[in-house]
């Protein structure tokens, strides 16, 4: 474990800027109260009290390295429409750089709206969702012209984290352009990954859910034992320094080329809402990593992150007072 205090944990985080990268979303809440059935279909009449607008998908890690008082940089492509500039703008808003966000006239912006439910007496509960979505990969210009935006900010920057939502941004040849310009700067590179995890080979960091690893291996991972040799063959096909296998409710598995196995319980948390809780998670950990804090603790601290936003409805971020205190628990 670290021997820096829990302040000056959290003042080496604040150091760090770093560029996220990949599938961006307007995520769109509408509240209301459920007052009756309705006549028309066996489904809840709800009488409309507000709408919100959060960044969703790979704005939700930028906005919540922005929330921890470190640099933010958000490299993507939304529409040239009024949706794509309202994201840019509510990234701008919470301190993230836009700079890298490109505009693409024949993509719209993705939009995810969710229905919701509140009452006094329990928990706000979703009721459907609405993704208005264009997932054909980008073109090769726009892939060429954000290299290019890649290429002058990596002088500027600590760690690239790239966040696959599997939305047709990160196609296998830009993220290998990715791979090799961070090694070529000596960047972090660290991966929130899904979909095709042999794109990403040579990252810094891989994380993926137990689903993907078992996709990517072809056969299910349900005991310690078999975590472990998942993680070794892992890292020995994808060949990052570090290797991260999300587990749901039973936490997390780790292992590196200088990290041993370890299995790390999540805690025990009355969710609200999953959503984002990834998104945190990937966050906390990279900017934990590019202040040279050990993996092990990273992770432990990341995990704590991400038990306190499931406790909210929506794309939360974790606040530095919060973060002092996982800090604090991490390190007794």
């Amino acid at each position: 474990m670290t021997q820096r205090s829990p302040t000056q944990i959290l003042a080496a985080l604040a150091r760090q800027r770093i560029l996220v990268i990949g599938d961006v979303f307007l995520d769109e809440y509408v509240f209301g109260h459920a007052t009756r059935l309705s006549r028309e279909a066996p489904i809840p009449v709800l009488e409309f009290d507000r709408r919100t607008y959060i960044p969703g998908g790979a704005a939700n890690p930028a906005n919540n390295i922005a929330a921890l008082g470190a640099a933010a940089m958000q490299a993507a492509v939304v529409g040239d429409d009024a949706e794509g500039q309202q994201l840019i703008d509510l990234l701008r808003g919470a301190g993230v750089d836009p700079g890298c966000i490109l505009t693409d006239a024949n993509r719209p912006t993705t939009v995810k709206t969710r229905i919701i439910s509140e009452s006094s007496l329990r928990f706000s509960q979703q009721l459907a969702r609405i993704d208005r979505i264009d997932r054909n990969p980008i073109g090769e210009s726009i892939g060429a012209a954000l290299i290019e935006r890649l290429s002058e900010r990596m002088p500027q920057i600590d760690a690239v984290l790239c966040s696959d939502y599997i939305s047709g941004l990160l196609t296998p040849p830009l993220v290998q352009q990715i791979v090799t310009l961070c090694a070529e700067h000596r960047v972090l590179l660290t991966v929130d990954a899904q979909g095709e995890l042999a794109k990403y080979s040579g990252a810094s960091l891989i994380r993926c859910n137990n689903d993907e690893a078992a996709a990517y291996l072809g056969r299910k991972i349900t005991s310690e034992d078999e975590y472990r040799r998942a993680l070794d063959e892992l890292l020995e096909l994808l060949k990052p320094e570090l290797m991260i296998v999300t587990r749901g409710r039973d936490g997390l598995s780790i292992q590196g080329r200088r990290q041993p196995y370890q299995h790390i319980r999540a805690h025990r948390v009355e969710a609200a809402d999953t959503t984002g809780a990834g998104d945190t998670f990937i966050a906390v950990m990279t900017l934990a990593l590019a202040a040279d804090i050990d993996p092990l603790t990273a992770a432990n601290l990341a995990n704590y992150a991400a038990g306190l936003v499931v406790r909210r409805i929506g794309n939360a971020v974790v606040t530095p007072d919060e973060l002092v205190q996982g800090i604090a628990h991490e390190t007794d």
